[in-house]
Protein backbone atom coordinates (compact mmCIF):
# COMPACT_ATOMS: atom_id res chain seq x y z
CA UNK A 1 0.00 0.00 0.00
CA UNK A 2 1.59 3.28 -1.13
CA UNK A 3 1.76 6.48 0.92
CA UNK A 4 -0.16 9.60 -0.11
CA UNK A 5 0.51 13.26 0.71
CA UNK A 6 -2.41 15.66 0.23
CA UNK A 7 -0.92 19.16 0.18
CA UNK A 8 -2.32 22.63 0.87
CA UNK A 9 -5.97 21.68 1.31
CA UNK A 10 -8.78 23.21 3.33
CA UNK A 11 -9.49 20.45 5.86
CA UNK A 12 -13.13 20.27 6.89
CA UNK A 13 -14.26 18.21 9.85
CA UNK A 14 -16.06 19.62 12.88
CA UNK A 15 -14.02 22.75 12.15
CA UNK A 16 -12.04 24.17 9.24
CA UNK A 17 -8.24 24.32 9.05
CA UNK A 18 -5.62 24.69 6.34
CA UNK A 19 -2.85 22.18 5.84
CA UNK A 20 -1.73 18.77 4.64
CA UNK A 21 -2.74 15.16 5.24
CA UNK A 22 -0.20 12.33 5.14
CA UNK A 23 -1.58 8.81 4.63
CA UNK A 24 0.29 5.55 5.01
CA UNK A 25 -0.75 1.98 5.83
CA UNK A 26 -4.42 2.80 5.32
CA UNK A 27 -4.46 5.41 8.08
CA UNK A 28 -3.88 9.13 8.53
CA UNK A 29 -0.38 9.44 9.96
CA UNK A 30 -0.22 13.22 10.27
CA UNK A 31 -2.19 16.39 9.53
CA UNK A 32 -1.14 20.03 9.46
CA UNK A 33 2.34 20.80 8.17
CA UNK A 34 3.62 17.66 6.44
CA UNK A 35 6.32 19.34 4.39
CA UNK A 36 8.90 17.07 6.02
CA UNK A 37 7.14 13.91 4.81
CA UNK A 38 7.95 12.02 1.60
CA UNK A 39 5.16 10.12 -0.15
CA UNK A 40 4.77 7.81 -3.13
CA UNK A 41 1.88 9.95 -4.42
CA UNK A 42 1.46 13.70 -3.92
CA UNK A 43 -1.90 15.38 -4.50
CA UNK A 44 -2.05 19.18 -4.59
CA UNK A 45 -5.32 20.25 -2.95
CA UNK A 46 -4.74 23.99 -3.24
CA UNK A 47 -8.11 25.73 -3.41
CA UNK A 48 -9.91 22.44 -2.66
CA UNK A 49 -11.71 20.97 0.33
CA UNK A 50 -10.47 17.80 2.00
CA UNK A 51 -13.34 15.95 3.68
CA UNK A 52 -13.89 12.71 5.58
CA UNK A 53 -15.29 10.00 3.31
CA UNK A 54 -19.04 10.30 2.79
CA UNK A 55 -21.44 7.65 4.12
CA UNK A 56 -24.71 6.91 2.31
CA UNK A 57 -27.16 5.11 4.57
CA UNK A 58 -29.84 4.60 1.92
CA UNK A 59 -29.16 3.27 -1.57
CA UNK A 60 -30.23 0.47 -3.88
CA UNK A 61 -27.59 -1.71 -5.54
CA UNK A 62 -30.15 -4.17 -7.05
CA UNK A 63 -27.96 -7.25 -6.65
CA UNK A 64 -28.96 -10.07 -6.40
CA UNK A 65 -31.69 -10.43 -8.99
CA UNK A 66 -31.82 -7.10 -10.81
CA UNK A 67 -28.33 -6.90 -12.27
CA UNK A 68 -29.73 -5.35 -15.46
CA UNK A 69 -30.38 -2.21 -13.35
CA UNK A 70 -27.18 -2.15 -11.28
CA UNK A 71 -24.61 -4.43 -9.70
CA UNK A 72 -22.70 -4.07 -6.47
CA UNK A 73 -19.60 -3.40 -8.57
CA UNK A 74 -21.09 -0.68 -10.80
CA UNK A 75 -22.97 0.88 -7.89
CA UNK A 76 -19.95 1.07 -5.61
CA UNK A 77 -17.85 2.48 -8.46
CA UNK A 78 -20.50 5.15 -8.99
CA UNK A 79 -20.41 5.82 -5.23
CA UNK A 80 -16.68 6.56 -5.06
CA UNK A 81 -17.02 8.93 -8.01
CA UNK A 82 -19.42 10.89 -5.80
CA UNK A 83 -17.18 10.83 -2.74
CA UNK A 84 -18.91 8.00 -0.87
CA UNK A 85 -16.47 5.65 0.84
CA UNK A 86 -19.18 3.66 2.66
CA UNK A 87 -22.67 2.80 1.39
CA UNK A 88 -25.54 0.87 2.99
CA UNK A 89 -27.82 -0.88 0.51
CA UNK A 90 -31.50 -1.64 0.92
CA UNK A 91 -32.81 -5.23 0.82
CA UNK A 92 -35.52 -5.02 -1.89
CA UNK A 93 -33.60 -7.31 -4.23
CA UNK A 94 -34.66 -10.66 -5.71
CA UNK A 95 -34.62 -12.61 -3.48
CA UNK A 96 -34.96 -10.02 -0.76
CA UNK A 97 -32.19 -9.88 1.84
CA UNK A 98 -34.01 -11.55 4.71
CA UNK A 99 -31.51 -14.22 5.85
CA UNK A 100 -27.87 -14.39 6.96
CA UNK A 101 -26.65 -16.11 3.77
CA UNK A 102 -27.77 -13.22 1.59
CA UNK A 103 -26.31 -10.69 4.02
CA UNK A 104 -22.96 -12.46 3.73
CA UNK A 105 -23.32 -12.57 -0.07
CA UNK A 106 -23.67 -8.77 -0.27
CA UNK A 107 -20.68 -8.28 2.03
CA UNK A 108 -18.60 -10.65 -0.10
CA UNK A 109 -19.58 -8.98 -3.38
CA UNK A 110 -18.72 -5.58 -1.94
CA UNK A 111 -15.25 -6.76 -0.97
CA UNK A 112 -14.75 -8.31 -4.42
CA UNK A 113 -15.75 -5.07 -6.14
CA UNK A 114 -13.11 -3.17 -4.19
CA UNK A 115 -14.48 0.37 -4.43
CA UNK A 116 -16.65 1.78 -1.64
CA UNK A 117 -17.23 -0.24 1.52
CA UNK A 118 -20.62 -1.98 1.11
CA UNK A 119 -22.85 -2.64 4.12
CA UNK A 120 -26.15 -4.53 3.77
CA UNK A 121 -29.40 -3.36 5.31
CA UNK A 122 -31.59 -6.43 5.86
CA UNK A 123 -35.37 -6.87 5.88
CA UNK A 124 -37.43 -6.22 8.98
CA UNK A 125 -39.91 -8.92 7.96
CA UNK A 126 -39.61 -12.25 6.19
CA UNK A 127 -39.99 -11.90 2.45
CA UNK A 128 -40.53 -8.16 2.98
CA UNK A 129 -44.20 -9.10 3.43
CA UNK A 130 -44.78 -7.13 6.62
CA UNK A 131 -46.29 -9.98 8.63
CA UNK A 132 -43.51 -11.87 10.47
CA UNK A 133 -40.20 -10.60 11.81
CA UNK A 134 -37.07 -11.86 10.07
CA UNK A 135 -34.11 -13.23 12.05
CA UNK A 136 -32.73 -9.82 12.90
CA UNK A 137 -29.96 -10.78 15.31
CA UNK A 138 -28.61 -13.55 13.09
CA UNK A 139 -28.48 -11.10 10.19
CA UNK A 140 -26.74 -8.51 12.34
CA UNK A 141 -24.13 -11.13 13.24
CA UNK A 142 -23.71 -11.82 9.51
CA UNK A 143 -22.99 -8.16 8.77
CA UNK A 144 -26.30 -6.25 8.52
CA UNK A 145 -25.97 -2.70 9.85
CA UNK A 146 -29.69 -1.84 9.98
CA UNK A 147 -33.14 -3.22 9.11
CA UNK A 148 -35.77 -1.90 6.73
CA UNK A 149 -38.50 -3.08 4.39
CA UNK A 150 -37.79 0.01 2.27
CA UNK A 151 -39.80 0.12 -0.90
CA UNK A 152 -42.67 -1.04 1.28
CA UNK A 153 -43.81 0.26 4.65
CA UNK A 154 -44.41 -2.08 7.58
CA UNK A 155 -48.12 -1.33 7.48
CA UNK A 156 -49.15 -3.57 10.38
CA UNK A 157 -48.58 -1.43 13.48
CA UNK A 158 -48.42 -4.52 15.70
CA UNK A 159 -45.57 -5.93 13.64
CA UNK A 160 -43.80 -2.58 13.70
CA UNK A 161 -44.21 -2.42 17.46
CA UNK A 162 -42.64 -5.88 17.78
CA UNK A 163 -39.77 -4.81 15.53
CA UNK A 164 -39.04 -1.71 17.59
CA UNK A 165 -39.25 -3.62 20.88
CA UNK A 166 -36.89 -6.29 19.58
CA UNK A 167 -34.54 -3.69 18.14
CA UNK A 168 -34.47 -1.81 21.45
CA UNK A 169 -33.46 -4.96 23.31
CA UNK A 170 -30.60 -5.82 20.98
CA UNK A 171 -29.42 -2.35 19.93
CA UNK A 172 -30.56 -2.58 16.30
CA UNK A 173 -31.50 0.30 14.01
CA UNK A 174 -34.90 0.11 12.32
CA UNK A 175 -35.43 2.33 9.27
CA UNK A 176 -39.03 2.78 8.17
CA UNK A 177 -40.42 3.82 4.81
CA UNK A 178 -43.31 5.98 6.05
CA UNK A 179 -46.35 5.52 3.84
CA UNK A 180 -50.00 4.66 4.41
CA UNK A 181 -50.66 2.73 1.21
CA UNK A 182 -54.43 2.98 1.70
CA UNK A 183 -53.98 6.74 1.26
CA UNK A 184 -51.30 6.78 -1.44
CA UNK A 185 -53.11 4.15 -3.50
CA UNK A 186 -52.00 4.07 -7.12
CA UNK A 187 -50.79 7.68 -7.15
CA UNK A 188 -47.61 8.48 -9.05
CA UNK A 189 -46.85 12.16 -8.27
CA UNK A 190 -47.49 14.72 -5.56
CA UNK A 191 -51.16 15.54 -5.10
CA UNK A 192 -51.53 19.17 -6.13
CA UNK A 193 -52.01 21.61 -8.96
CA UNK A 194 -49.24 20.15 -11.12
CA UNK A 195 -50.71 16.66 -10.88
CA UNK A 196 -54.02 18.08 -12.10
CA UNK A 197 -52.34 19.95 -14.98
CA UNK A 198 -50.43 16.81 -16.00
CA UNK A 199 -53.45 14.57 -15.63
CA UNK A 200 -51.57 12.21 -13.29
CA UNK A 201 -52.84 10.58 -10.09
CA UNK A 202 -51.63 12.27 -6.94
CA UNK A 203 -50.14 11.02 -3.68
CA UNK A 204 -51.29 13.05 -0.70
CA UNK A 205 -48.73 14.32 1.79
CA UNK A 206 -50.98 12.66 4.37
CA UNK A 207 -49.81 9.22 3.19
CA UNK A 208 -46.27 10.00 4.35
CA UNK A 209 -47.24 12.00 7.41
CA UNK A 210 -49.56 9.31 8.77
CA UNK A 211 -46.66 6.87 8.55
CA UNK A 212 -44.30 9.28 10.31
CA UNK A 213 -46.85 9.98 13.05
CA UNK A 214 -47.42 6.24 13.61
CA UNK A 215 -43.71 5.58 13.96
CA UNK A 216 -43.26 8.49 16.37
CA UNK A 217 -46.13 7.28 18.58
CA UNK A 218 -44.69 3.76 18.73
CA UNK A 219 -41.16 5.00 19.45
CA UNK A 220 -42.41 7.31 22.18
CA UNK A 221 -44.59 4.62 23.73
CA UNK A 222 -41.79 2.07 23.80
CA UNK A 223 -38.86 4.36 24.50
CA UNK A 224 -37.33 2.85 21.35
CA UNK A 225 -35.49 4.52 18.51
CA UNK A 226 -36.71 4.70 14.93
CA UNK A 227 -35.20 6.24 11.81
CA UNK A 228 -37.51 7.78 9.19
CA UNK A 229 -36.43 7.42 5.58
CA UNK A 230 -36.59 10.06 2.82
CA UNK A 231 -38.68 12.82 4.48
CA UNK A 232 -40.25 15.00 1.79
CA UNK A 233 -43.04 17.11 3.32
CA UNK A 234 -43.28 20.22 5.47
CA UNK A 235 -45.72 18.39 7.75
CA UNK A 236 -43.32 15.49 8.17
CA UNK A 237 -40.49 17.82 9.19
CA UNK A 238 -42.73 19.48 11.75
CA UNK A 239 -43.88 16.16 13.22
CA UNK A 240 -40.27 15.09 13.70
CA UNK A 241 -39.24 18.51 15.07
CA UNK A 242 -42.00 18.35 17.69
CA UNK A 243 -41.14 14.74 18.59
CA UNK A 244 -37.48 15.61 19.10
CA UNK A 245 -38.52 18.46 21.39
CA UNK A 246 -40.25 15.80 23.52
CA UNK A 247 -37.05 13.69 23.48
CA UNK A 248 -38.55 10.95 21.34
CA UNK A 249 -35.76 8.78 19.94
CA UNK A 250 -36.50 9.59 16.32
CA UNK A 251 -33.99 10.45 13.61
CA UNK A 252 -34.56 11.07 9.93
CA UNK A 253 -33.03 11.62 6.54
CA UNK A 254 -33.89 13.53 3.41
CA UNK A 255 -32.45 13.35 -0.11
CA UNK A 256 -31.06 15.99 -2.48
CA UNK A 257 -34.11 15.88 -4.74
CA UNK A 258 -36.30 17.06 -1.86
CA UNK A 259 -34.29 20.23 -1.26
CA UNK A 260 -33.46 21.12 -4.87
CA UNK A 261 -36.44 20.11 -7.07
CA UNK A 262 -40.21 20.48 -7.10
CA UNK A 263 -43.08 18.70 -8.81
CA UNK A 264 -42.84 21.14 -11.69
CA UNK A 265 -40.39 18.57 -13.08
CA UNK A 266 -43.32 16.25 -13.88
CA UNK A 267 -44.92 18.71 -16.31
CA UNK A 268 -42.61 17.49 -19.07
CA UNK A 269 -43.58 13.88 -18.26
CA UNK A 270 -39.93 13.09 -17.54
CA UNK A 271 -40.14 9.72 -15.80
CA UNK A 272 -36.80 10.38 -14.08
CA UNK A 273 -38.86 12.79 -11.95
CA UNK A 274 -41.07 9.90 -10.81
CA UNK A 275 -39.79 9.26 -7.29
CA UNK A 276 -41.30 7.81 -4.11
CA UNK A 277 -42.03 9.82 -2.01
CA UNK A 278 -42.79 12.18 -4.88
CA UNK A 279 -41.24 15.56 -5.55
CA UNK A 280 -43.31 18.08 -3.63
CA UNK A 281 -43.93 21.85 -3.85
CA UNK A 282 -41.73 24.85 -3.09
CA UNK A 283 -43.14 25.21 0.44
CA UNK A 284 -42.00 21.66 1.16
CA UNK A 285 -38.54 22.35 -0.30
CA UNK A 286 -38.21 25.36 2.00
CA UNK A 287 -39.34 23.30 5.00
CA UNK A 288 -36.77 20.60 4.21
CA UNK A 289 -34.06 23.28 4.06
CA UNK A 290 -35.27 24.71 7.38
CA UNK A 291 -35.12 21.21 8.87
CA UNK A 292 -31.54 20.88 7.70
CA UNK A 293 -30.63 24.28 9.16
CA UNK A 294 -32.14 23.67 12.60
CA UNK A 295 -30.96 20.07 12.99
CA UNK A 296 -34.34 18.39 12.70
CA UNK A 297 -33.00 16.45 9.72
CA UNK A 298 -30.04 14.30 10.72
CA UNK A 299 -28.82 12.89 7.42
CA UNK A 300 -28.70 13.56 3.69
CA UNK A 301 -28.90 10.21 1.89
CA UNK A 302 -29.08 9.58 -1.84
CA UNK A 303 -31.83 6.92 -2.20
CA UNK A 304 -29.82 5.98 -5.32
CA UNK A 305 -32.38 3.95 -7.32
CA UNK A 306 -31.13 2.81 -10.73
CA UNK A 307 -33.39 1.37 -13.45
CA UNK A 308 -32.80 0.26 -17.01
CA UNK A 309 -33.63 2.60 -19.89
CA UNK A 310 -36.40 0.31 -21.07
CA UNK A 311 -38.12 0.45 -17.69
CA UNK A 312 -38.01 4.23 -17.42
CA UNK A 313 -38.71 5.09 -21.08
CA UNK A 314 -42.41 4.32 -21.00
CA UNK A 315 -45.72 5.84 -19.95
CA UNK A 316 -45.41 7.81 -16.70
CA UNK A 317 -47.94 5.63 -14.85
CA UNK A 318 -46.06 2.43 -15.77
CA UNK A 319 -42.49 3.59 -15.14
CA UNK A 320 -40.84 2.60 -11.83
CA UNK A 321 -40.05 5.14 -9.12
CA UNK A 322 -36.52 6.39 -8.58
CA UNK A 323 -33.51 8.42 -9.71
CA UNK A 324 -29.78 7.70 -9.45
CA UNK A 325 -27.89 9.92 -7.04
CA UNK A 326 -24.37 8.89 -6.00
CA UNK A 327 -22.38 11.07 -8.39
CA UNK A 328 -24.42 14.25 -7.93
CA UNK A 329 -25.28 14.29 -4.21
CA UNK A 330 -22.34 16.27 -2.83
CA UNK A 331 -22.43 18.76 -5.70
CA UNK A 332 -26.19 19.25 -5.23
CA UNK A 333 -25.70 19.84 -1.51
CA UNK A 334 -22.92 22.34 -2.19
CA UNK A 335 -24.82 24.16 -4.95
CA UNK A 336 -28.19 24.29 -3.22
CA UNK A 337 -27.29 24.49 0.47
CA UNK A 338 -23.78 25.90 0.89
CA UNK A 339 -23.86 28.40 -1.97
CA UNK A 340 -27.31 29.59 -0.84
CA UNK A 341 -26.17 30.08 2.75
CA UNK A 342 -28.46 27.39 4.16
CA UNK A 343 -25.52 25.27 5.36
CA UNK A 344 -21.78 25.38 6.01
CA UNK A 345 -19.38 22.74 4.77
CA UNK A 346 -19.04 21.49 8.36
CA UNK A 347 -22.80 20.87 8.27
CA UNK A 348 -22.44 18.86 5.06
CA UNK A 349 -19.76 16.69 6.70
CA UNK A 350 -22.06 16.13 9.67
CA UNK A 351 -25.08 15.28 7.49
CA UNK A 352 -23.28 13.16 4.90
CA UNK A 353 -20.46 11.52 6.89
CA UNK A 354 -20.51 11.70 10.68
CA UNK A 355 -24.23 11.30 11.42
CA UNK A 356 -24.97 8.40 9.07
CA UNK A 357 -21.89 6.56 10.36
CA UNK A 358 -23.03 7.04 13.96
CA UNK A 359 -26.56 5.85 13.20
CA UNK A 360 -25.32 2.72 11.42
CA UNK A 361 -22.75 1.95 14.10
CA UNK A 362 -19.84 2.38 11.68
CA UNK A 363 -16.49 4.00 12.50
CA UNK A 364 -16.85 7.77 12.28
CA UNK A 365 -14.21 9.19 9.93
CA UNK A 366 -12.17 12.12 11.23
CA UNK A 367 -9.32 14.01 9.65
CA UNK A 368 -6.92 13.32 12.47
CA UNK A 369 -3.91 11.19 13.28
CA UNK A 370 -4.72 7.49 13.55
CA UNK A 371 -8.06 7.72 11.74
CA UNK A 372 -8.97 5.42 8.88
CA UNK A 373 -7.89 7.03 5.62
CA UNK A 374 -11.28 7.42 3.93
CA UNK A 375 -10.89 10.86 2.36
CA UNK A 376 -12.54 12.98 -0.34
CA UNK A 377 -11.04 15.91 -2.21
CA UNK A 378 -13.67 18.31 -3.50
CA UNK A 379 -13.13 21.31 -5.78
CA UNK A 380 -15.73 23.98 -4.87
CA UNK A 381 -14.88 26.12 -7.90
CA UNK A 382 -15.32 23.46 -10.57
CA UNK A 383 -18.61 23.87 -12.42
CA UNK A 384 -19.90 20.97 -14.47
CA UNK A 385 -22.94 19.84 -16.39
CA UNK A 386 -24.47 16.52 -15.38
CA UNK A 387 -24.58 14.02 -18.23
CA UNK A 388 -26.41 10.79 -17.50
CA UNK A 389 -24.54 8.94 -20.23
CA UNK A 390 -21.25 9.63 -18.44
CA UNK A 391 -22.33 8.18 -15.09
CA UNK A 392 -20.60 5.03 -13.87
CA UNK A 393 -23.92 3.64 -12.65
CA UNK A 394 -25.74 1.25 -14.98
CA UNK A 395 -28.82 3.36 -14.29
CA UNK A 396 -28.94 6.46 -16.47
CA UNK A 397 -32.28 7.58 -14.98
CA UNK A 398 -30.90 10.84 -13.62
CA UNK A 399 -33.29 13.61 -12.63
CA UNK A 400 -30.40 16.09 -12.86
CA UNK A 401 -29.35 15.28 -16.43
CA UNK A 402 -28.33 18.58 -18.04
CA UNK A 403 -28.20 20.51 -14.74
CA UNK A 404 -25.25 22.84 -14.17
CA UNK A 405 -23.73 22.24 -10.72
CA UNK A 406 -20.92 23.88 -8.82
CA UNK A 407 -18.33 21.82 -6.98
CA UNK A 408 -17.03 18.41 -7.97
CA UNK A 409 -15.27 15.45 -6.37
CA UNK A 410 -11.76 15.09 -7.80
CA UNK A 411 -10.37 12.22 -5.67
CA UNK A 412 -11.78 9.55 -3.37
CA UNK A 413 -9.48 7.55 -1.10
CA UNK A 414 -10.75 4.39 0.62
CA UNK A 415 -8.55 2.75 3.24
CA UNK A 416 -5.52 4.64 1.98
CA UNK A 417 -6.01 3.68 -1.68
CA UNK A 418 -7.10 6.08 -4.40
CA UNK A 419 -10.30 4.60 -5.84
CA UNK A 420 -11.21 7.62 -7.96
Amino acid sequence: MSSILIKNGTLIDTNITRGDVFVDGGKIVKTGDCSDMTADTVLDASGKYVLPGLVDMHCHLREPGFEHKETIETGSLSAVRGGFTSIACMPNTNPVIDNPALVRYVCMRGEEAGYARVYPIACITKGQKGTELAELCRMKDAGAVAFSDDGRPVSDSGVMRNALEYAKTFGLLVIDHPEDVSVSGDGVVNEGANATIAGLKGISRAAEEIGIARDIVLAETLGARVHIAHVSTAGGVELIREAKARNVKVTCETCPHYFCATDEEILSYNTDAKINPPLREQTDVEAIRDGIKDGTIDVIATDHAPHSAGEKNREFDLAPFGTVGFETALSLAYTNLVESGDAEMTDIVRLMSHNPAKLLGLPVIWLKTGARADIVIFDPEQSWTVSSKNLASKGKNCLYDGWMLKGKVTHTIVGGEIKY
